[in-house]
């Protein structure tokens, strides 16, 4: 019944408007739902209070899914990629990995995107302090060991900060680096000259993931460059982007997503099992 109700509550982040066309296996999220019955993991948000007792021991590795649930991406993804992102690789972990996944976290530190409507951003600090509480929450009953699974890029700055602080407490924090989990798929895949947003790499791993949130019919290209967020505006300068896109998400395709997607899934699980074998560091 729990992990019936997790898959529910996936799809509802998943599929508010699932085509009837679309069939489970085009897309390897709805089919990896089909697998829960023999998921490895547990999920926090099934238990009572009295079982999660039981859950969060000094040994337990806990995962904090962590996706933005609102920030623009180009015109042909939905703004809530990142939370998809986040709920699909938590799906793999949970397969494969003997964890506690905790309720994500779908807000955080995204400073680029501010200029388009509808996407939402914390300050660092906050994203940090959203963090360390809610590991210290968890800590104080048990587990000392947590791995956020992390699909943004600008998420590292407080999830860095987070981690030092979380340190002094005898807490190991650990974290995804999606660039570099996914760097090998990305050099034997990838054609674009550059980008890292909506782009022909991301937009792939969404055709793979959910191609029904994705409209290839409104996927286009921009490459803005310089310091500062992205901006709709052409009076912007050369962080106009018109898109909302750094890339060419025209060249995406599933076949790269799968490799893209298999490659940064591994390296998570790899982090995790480094993670279990780590030493704690010592509290000040």
């Amino acid at each position: 019944m729990a992990r019936m109700r997790l898959a529910l509550a996936l799809l509802c982040v998943a599929a508010f408007a699932l085509p009837s066309c679309i069939a489970v296996p085009e897309s390897d999220m709805l089919r990896r739902l089909e697998g829960r019955a023999d998921w490895r993991g547990r999920v926090l948000a099934d238990t009572t209070w009295v079982e999660a007792r039981n859950e969060l021991k000094p040994e337990t590795i806990v995962v904090i899914p962590l996706g933005a649930a609102a920030k623009e991406h180009g015109p042909h993804l939905h703004l809530n990629n990142d939370e998809l992102l986040a709920s699909y690789f938590t799906m793999r972990v949970l397969a494969e990995a003997d964890v506690v996944v905790a309720p994500p976290v779908t807000y955080s530190y995204y400073p680029a995107f501010v200029e388009y409507p509808g996407s939402t951003h914390l300050r660092l600090e906050t994203a940090r302090d959203l963090l360390v509480d809610i590991v210290r929450s968890l800590a104080h009953h048990g587990p000392r060991r947590f791995y956020v699974l992390n699909t943004g890029v600008s998420t590292v700055k407080p999830l860095k900060a987070a981690q030092e602080a979380l340190a002094a407490d005898g807490i190991t924090l650990a974290y995804t680096d999606i660039i570099a989990a996914g760097k090998a798929a990305c050099d034997e895949v990838e054609q674009q000259p550059e980008g890292t947003h909506a782009d022909e790499i991301e937009t792939s791993m969404m055709l793979f993931i959910a191609p029904w949130a994705v409209d290839m019919s409104k996927a286009t290209k921009d490459f803005p460059h310089g310091e500062g967020p992205l901006s709709p505006d052409p009076a912007s300068g050369e962080r106009y982007s018109a898109s909302g896109i750094y890339g060419d998400a025209t060249l995406a395709t599933r076949a790269k997503g799968e490799k893209v997607c298999d490659c940064i899934a591994k390296s998570i699980l790899a982090d995790i099992e480094a993670l279990r074998a780590s030493e704690l560091p010592a509290a000040k």
